[in-house]
C-alpha cells in the first residue's frame, strides 16, 4: 500500500481550513445566485474604464509572462506617492506580500501580535511558517495601539499587525495615533500596517512615515477602491532593505501582465478613483439610515463597508447572517465576540442597498425565530 506524501510536522498539526467561505461556494450550494454581493468588500462599482481598456489590450499578449519586476508599475507608484521605486514591492494582493514577510520574518516559535478579530488571513500565515500568535482585545470596537505595542514589548514580538482603516469594524485611527504607535514600538519589532482601505478613508488618517524608517511596512492594494479584487494586485512601501529581501522569497513571475497592465492603468486614472471613493461615501450614509429604520446601529466607518450593530449577539447575528444569504444578499460578519454581534455589509450601487433593505425585515424575523426555538 502506497503511503501519503509525508506532511512536516507543522503542517499535518495545521487544520485544513480557509478563513472565509466565499459567494462562489454559497452559491453552488443553494443553487441560487446572489442577487446582492455585498460581503466580500469588493467594489460593485467596478474599475476604472481605462484599466478595463489596458486589460483588454494586455489580454492579447497573455502568452508572455508578466514583467518580474512590476517595473512601469513600481514607478507609476513610487511616483504617486513621491518615493524611490526601490521602496515599492508589488505582489499578488496583501495576502500574498502579508505571506512572503511572515517567511522572511517569522520562524517557528517566534512571536506575532495582532487583534483578536481581526483580519485572519494574517494569522493563517504565521500559524503555516510556525510563529505564536500573542491577541489583544479591541477597544470600544477599534484595534488598540497602545495595547499592540505593550503586548509587542511583553512577548519581543518580530511583527504586530494593525489595519487602519480596520477590517472588520471599519473603525479609523488619525493619522498622530498612527505615528505615536511607531515611536512607542519596542526595538525589533515591525509595524505590519495595512492599509487596504485607506483610499476611502477621511483625510488626516496616513501617517506621515519616511519610506526609509525599518520599524513600519505599509500595504496598499487595488482590489478595494479601485475595483481590481480578481487581478490580484498588492503593493508595500517599506524601507529599501527590507524591499529588497522580498526578492529571496517572492513569486517573480506571480503577477499577470494583464494584471500589471490593469493596476497600471488605474493607478492613473485618479479621477476615476475620486469617483469611487464619492459613491462610496454615498453608499455608507444610506446603509447607516437603513440600519437605523430597521432598529440596528451603524459603527463609524472610513472603509467601503459599514458593520452594523444587531443588538443581540453572535448566535443572533450568524442567524441573520444565514437569513439574507437564503433571500439572496450576500454579506459577513465578524468572527470574535463582542464584535460577532454584528453584520458587516459593503457599499453598494442603489439597487445592492433597496435589495438588502428589502430582505432585511424578513432575515430579522427569521434570524429572531430561529434563535427563539433553539
Amino acid at each position: 500500500m502506497e503511503k501519503a506524501p509525508r506532511l512536516t510536522p507543522l503542517a499535518a498539526a495545521l487544520p485544513s481550513t480557509v478563513p472565509f467561505v466565499g459567494p462562489e461556494t454559497q452559491e453552488r450550494a443553494s443553487g441560487r445566485v446572489f442577487t446582492a454581493r455585498l460581503g466580500a468588500n469588493e467594489s460593485v462599482f467596478g474599475p476604472s474604464p481605462r484599466a478595463i481598456e489596458a486589460m483588454a489590450r494586455a489580454a492579447a499578449e497573455a502568452w508572455m509572462y508578466g514583467d518580474p519586476e512590476s517595473h512601469d508599475l513600481k514607478q507609476a507608484l513610487a511616483a504617486h506617492h513621491g518615493v524611490d521605486p526601490a521602496h515599492v514591492v508589488v505582489g499578488e494582493g496583501i495576502d500574498g506580500l502579508l505571506g512572503y514577510l511572515v517567511r522572511l520574518l517569522v520562524a517557528p516559535g517566534d512571536a506575532v501580535v495582532t487583534s483578536d478579530g481581526a483580519y485572519p488571513t494574517f494569522n493563517f500565515h504565521v500559524a503555516g511558517f510556525g510563529g505564536v500568535l500573542h491577541k489583544v482585545p479591541y477597544r470600544d470596537d477599534a484595534e488598540d495601539p497602545e495595547a499592540l505595542v505593550a503586548k509587542a514589548a511583553e512577548t519581543g514580538a518580530k511583527l504586530v499587525y494593525l489595519a487602519n482603516p480596520d477590517n472588520p469594524t471599519g473603525s479609523v485611527h488619525p493619522a498622530a495615533r498612527i505615528e505615536a504607535m511607531v515611536a512607542a514600538l519596542p526595538e525589533g519589532t515591525l509595524l505590519v500596517l495595512d492599509e487596504a482601505y485607506i483610499d476611502t478613508a477621511p483625510p488626516g488618517t496616513a501617517p506621515a512615515i519616511d519610506p526609509e524608517d525599518p520599524r513600519v511596512i505599509r500595504f496598499r492594494t487595488f482590489s478595494k477602491a479601485h475595483g481590481l479584487a480578481g487581478a490580484r494586485v498588492g503593493y508595500a512601501l517599506c524601507a529599501r532593505p527590507l524591499a529588497q529581501d522580498f526578492n529571496k522569497v517572492r513569486n517573480h513571475f506571480g503577477m499577470s501582465r494583464i494584471s500589471q497592465a490593469g493596476a497600471l492603468a488605474a493607478v492613473r486614472d485618479q479621477a476615476w478613483l475620486a469617483h469611487v471613493v464619492a459613491q462610496v461615501a454615498a453608499a455608507r450614509e444610506e446603509l447607516g439610515r437603513i440600519a437605523a429604520r430597521h432598529g440596528m446601529t451603524a459603527l463609524p466607518s472610513g472603509t467601503n463597508f459599514v458593520t452594523m450593530d444587531a443588538g443581540r449577539d453572535g448566535t443572533f447575528a450568524r442567524a441573520l447572517v444565514g437569513a439574507l444569504a437564503e433571500a439572496g444578499i450576500f454579506v459577513r460578519m465578524p468572527f470574535v465576540a463582542p464584535q460577532d454581534r454584528c453584520i458587516r455589509v459593503s457599499a453598494g450601487r442603489p439597487e445592492d442597498m433597496a435589495a438588502f433593505e428589502a430582505a432585511l425585515p424578513g432575515a430579522l424575523a427569521t434570524a429572531a425565530a430561529r434563535v427563539a426555538g433553539g
